[in-house]
């Protein structure tokens, strides 16, 4: 293997090193331990959503008509909170004023109280609240808006402490796959919640939503809080040989408590920007699908609340599924064909958005339900491709960095939850169908802007302003063992197992 010139970006000489270090095998005995992080992030990421978005199918519950006939004969029309379409906008979006406040917090937090433990905690805290959630409603809107905002404070630190634990967890031809995977379990949230909190509402009433996915969330975080180390290093069940194939990919890096942050560099960074606009596109998209799609179904269509639920279900089936591909063609694409790391993030961002454009008009212009869940299905389905793009990005310019750059990325893609409901909310207030194709194009026009931005100026190698060693060999990957030393070393491994 050719020697590394310090001069090099990490890029080249992390990936060269990926390839030089075979991953260790392993069986269902032996399950490697960045995979465990992998599926127990998943499950985190479950929680989360399925926290955010059990109000979106509860809601619509909770202010139905429903027909009753009084003692002397009469029918009337109860709801159990008559808010009005602004009213149910503005409680939609409140859980994101919280969120968008805490994003850039929980970037410069999870070095240094632990990104394991952040993410934890946020979790933790979102499900107690959303277990007090029935009470708290029927004290009034106000209380119920107070206490989402809170929902998305706590929330708002866990996406940027995810990426800080990648940054000591994955190895760089790995990432893709363990992003995704764990990122994967926001669309898996979203389809069992809707399915699920559909059934819940219409069988043992709105208030069960909240006390099952809270409690479903508390039993997630024990498992979370006694499995989940900080960094390999601390993980005393890790096997030697996986450990030795995580620090040989990512070699030393510098103390994360010590760096000095590059604002101005960040802020300036047309990649950086890129990462952001990308994400601020998928996000306005997908929040307004999360918070509107059940709405939209039962105002275009006589369906009862438990379908309503499953048929919102549907495209996030279909994106949780493609995510999961998406992940593993990224890393093959580059580990086994050699794709650039660059081509392969705009590839796969810029493709997605571009069939969510196309999608999203058909939708705009359907006048039925099957042929516009079709639409949607597809066009929701794509945005997972664009996942194995953007969102994976930060690790690739400035993997030491990619919690702060994450919670950037994350607070400006947190106003599409915030405007979207709102603006959605003041265009249907009719509840007619050329209301929701305005929508519909609205979407459009944002994917396709996301897209052109994206491809122009993303990237995927490592910023210089990201290398921040005075002695830069002390940022590059240690130096590749020859075929006979990696040998020896597995033999090594071994006779350990064997001695012991």
């Amino acid at each position: 293997m050719a020697v590394v010139n310090i001069r090099d970006t990490r890029e080249s000489a992390a990936v060269s090193t990926s390839l030089a270090y075979s991953p260790p095998t392993w069986t269902w005995t032996s399950f490697p331990r960045r995979y465990l992080i992998a599926v127990m992030a998943f499950f985190g990421v479950f929680n989360i959503y399925s926290l955010r978005v059990n109000l979106s199918i509860a809601i619509v519950a909770m202010t139905e008509n429903r027909t009753t006939i009084h003692a002397n004969g009469t029918i009337g029309y109860d709801q159990d909170f008559p808010w009005s379409s602004k009213e149910q906008g503005l409680l939609l979006s409140s859980f994101f004023y919280g969120y968008i406040t805490t994003q850039l917090l929980g970037g410069w937090l999870a070095p240094k109280m632990g990104a394991g433990k952040l993410y934890g905690l946020g979790i933790l805290t979102t499900a107690i609240l959303t277990l007090l959630t029935p009470l708290i409603a029927n004290i009034g809107l106000a209380p119920l808006v107070a206490i989402r905002i809170l929902e998305g404070i706590f929330e708002g630190v866990t996406f940027p402490a995810m990426h800080a634990l990648w940054s000591r967890w994955a190895p760089p031809l790995e990432r893709s796959k363990l992003v995704t995977i764990a990122y994967s379990g926001s669309y898996f949230g979203t389809v069992v919640s809707m399915g699920v909190c559909g059934l819940l509402a219409e069988h043992l009433g709105w208030a069960s939503i909240f006390y099952v996915s809270g409690t479903f969330a508390l039993l997630w975080w024990v498992l979370w809080f006694v499995l989940v180390k900080e960094s390999p290093q601390e993980d005393r069940f890790i096997d030697r040989s996986e450990l030795d194939y995580i620090s040989n990919c990512l070699g030393v890096t510098a103390n994360q408590h010590t760096l000095n942050v590059p604002w101005k560099s960040i802020l300036t960074s047309l990649p950086v920007w890129a990462t952001v606009v990308a994400h601020f596109a998928e996000n306005w998209g997908f929040y307004t699908l999360l918070t509107q799609l059940p709405t939209f179904l039962s105002d275009t269509s006589d369906l009862k609340l438990d379908k309503t639920g499953f048929l919102a279900a549907i495209p996030y089936l279909a994106m949780a599924i493609v995510v999961q591909c998406g992940g593993q063609l990224a890393d093959w694409l580059r580990s086994r064909w050699r794709v650039e790391t660059t081509k392969v993030r705009k590839i796969f961002t810029c493709g997605a958005f571009v069939a969510q454009t196309i999608f999203m008009l058909a939708t705009a212009y359907t006048h039925a339900v099957t042929p516009a869940i079709i639409c949607l299905t597809v066009a929701v389905g794509f945005g997972g491709f664009a996942w194995s793009g953007f969102s994976v990005n930060h690790l690739d310019i400035a993997p030491q960095f990619a919690s702060l750059i994450m919670g950037l990325s994350n607070t400006v893609a947190t106003v599409p939850g915030i405007i979207s409901p709102m603006i959605t909310g003041y265009i249907v207030q009719n509840k007619t169908e050329e209301g929701w194709h305005a929508v519909f194009m609205i979407s459009s026009i944002i994917y396709l802007s996301g897209a052109s931005f994206y491809g122009f100026g993303a990237s995927g190698k490592l910023q210089k302003w990201a290398d921040q060693s005075s002695d830069p060999a002390t940022f590059l990957p240690p130096k590749a063992a020859s075929p006979k030393q990696r040998h020896s070393s597995r033999k090594r491994t071994e006779n350990k197992k064997k001695k012991g």
